[in-house]
């Protein structure tokens, strides 16, 4: 009988043992949270970008109208130069009227001597000046009257020189009015488009009040232009920057310092780079209260020296007239108005 064996053991592989559906749901949360924190972590990481501050916009407000600000003193200068061009060829029109009249008297008389020679013929007086017996009398008339001639063809010439003379000034002030008429036209569009960007800046600054200090006492010898010219400027103080104005409610730059000494009886021209030239120079060690301080090489800027390192001056659009410190701009020069 045969005997029963065992069949022999077979050992099944190896398996993990079974983790409970709950540690699953902890292991896959836990992954998650690892994950959420790695990104955040690459957040703080990562660069911010920060909206400029205030200060930030006003410097770039501020390097904008280093390029603006000559703009606005060229179109002065062309307006001011548009101006007294008109002036001239107004003066030329009416010293060009007598003229015009009597060059006109004159050729009217060559005329009427030359129709009158062409259809009548020589005159009874000619006539009878060529069947005298006199010569001599003949002779003396015929010389007077060729005199005459002479000096009435000089007259007309003399005259008509002088009245192409003006004409030829006079078209020359009209093509340099009119070509200044197209810079101060492409000066405009410049500035609005510069203007449009400092527009743009300024509308990026909250809301705030400006408080602008007033001017400080004037102490020292000073003439009494000066101190009526401080005065004046100092009462514009907290007054709107306007670009070409001159008073009396908002004021450019040398728009205020022309307000101010016409106050006092003077006047300089609506232009920093004519105002350089009116005024006379001074040190810095030598100035005073009253004299005008210039900033950059190109003279664009110009404030009124209140003494102490101030000044008054009407900085820019967004900034009303104010006392500021001269060494806020690389100065140029000081120069005396009176």
């Amino acid at each position: 009988m045969p005997v029963a064996t065992t069949p022999p053991h077979r050992h099944a592989p190896s398996q993990p043992p079974a983790r409970p559906v709950g540690a699953r749901r902890v292991l896959r949360r836990l992954l998650t949270l690892v994950a959420a924190v790695a990104v955040g972590a690459g957040m703080l990481t990562a660069p911010a970008h920060a909206a400029p501050s205030v200060d930030e916009i006003d410097k770039q407000i501020d390097k904008q109208w280093e390029q603006l600000e000559p703009t606005i003193e060229s179109y002065n200068k062309i307006r001011a130069q548009l101006k007294s061009n008109q002036k001239k060829s107004a003066n030329l029109e009416k010293k060009m009227v007598p003229l015009e009249l009597e060059s006109a008297l004159a050729m009217n008389r060559v005329g009427d001597m030359a129709a009158r020679f062409y259809i009548q013929g020589p005159s009874q007086d000619i006539g009878a000046l060529l069947v005298s017996t006199k010569p001599g009398t003949l002779g003396e008339q015929l010389v007077i009257l060729d005199r005459l001639a002479e000096q009435q063809r000089k007259q007309v010439a003399g005259v008509l020189a002088i009245r192409d003379k003006y004409n030829a000034q006079k078209q020359k002030l009209d093509a340099l009015i009119e070509t200044q008429k197209k810079q101060v036209a492409e000066l405009n569009a410049k500035k609005k488009q510069i203007d449009a960007e400092i527009k743009r800046l300024t509308a990026m600054l909250p809301v705030t009040s400006v408080r602008v200090e007033g001017c400080p006492n004037i102490d020292g010898v000073v003439s009494s232009a000066a101190r009526t010219a401080i005065k004046t400027a100092c009462a514009q103080v907290g007054d709107p920057y306007v670009w070409g104005a001159t008073g009396p409610n908002s004021f450019d730059c040398s728009g205020l310092t022309q307000y101010a000494y016409k106050a006092a009886g003077i006047y300089l021209t609506h232009f920093t780079g004519a105002q350089w030239s009116e005024t006379k120079a001074v040190s810095k060690s030598d100035a005073r209260p009253g004299d005008l301080v210039f900033f950059y090489s190109d003279l664009h800027h110009v404030g009124l020296y209140l003494g102490n390192g101030l000044m008054v001056h009407a900085p820019r659009t967004g900034k009303p007239v104010q006392v500021a410190k001269v060494a806020y701009m690389p100065v140029a020069g000081y120069r005396r108005v009176y």
